[in-house]
């Protein structure tokens, strides 16, 4: 055993000058076992990522009795959807086209009307606001007005 000294590191190694000195046959010999075996390291280290990843998909997918538990309940949810479908197909109290254009007209009217009234009333505060010496956020404050933006209420899509 010899002793190799760095700085305040002390290294141990076996005195390799009592071992016998390889021939470069047996050199090339040991560098063809070793890249022969870099091969086999290197086939199985990717044989064993191929099962890795195998089982993982093995393990993340279902098992036979949890297959057959998720069958019956899309097959039950299946059975209530045809029945609500059958239910909705026999009432009797359907929405006629009159019926509907009736009511999207009144919505536009509405819809109208809110847009013509908030114009109005938009104006008439801005022709205040022109001679109010505050702002207008302290202006809706003492006299108490409520935005729809405040509730966060907007004008319905026109269609």
């Amino acid at each position: 055993v010899r002793e190799k000294v760095y700085g305040k590191q002390k290294i141990y190694f076996a005195d390799q000058e009592q071992l016998p000195a390889a021939s470069d046959a047996e050199l090339r010999g040991l560098d063809a076992d070793i890249a022969e075996r870099s091969g086999q390291l290197q086939a199985l280290q990717q044989s064993c990522r191929h099962m890795e990843a195998e089982l993982k998909d093995l393990n993340s997918s279902m098992t036979t009795p949890e297959i057959a538990r998720e069958i019956e309940a899309l097959r039950k949810d299946c059975a209530s959807y045809t029945e609500k479908l059958e239910r909705i197909k026999s009432a009797t109290n359907h929405v006629t086209p009159e019926e509907k254009e009736k009511v999207c007209r009144e919505q536009q009217l509405y819809r109208r009307e809110w847009r013509r009234r908030k114009r109005m009333a938009t104006e008439l505060l801005d022709a205040i606001l022109e001679g109010y010496p505050k702002s207008k956020k302290q202006f809706f404050e003492e006299v108490g007005i409520e935005t729809d933006e405040d509730h966060g209420v907007e004008l319905p899509a026109t269609t």
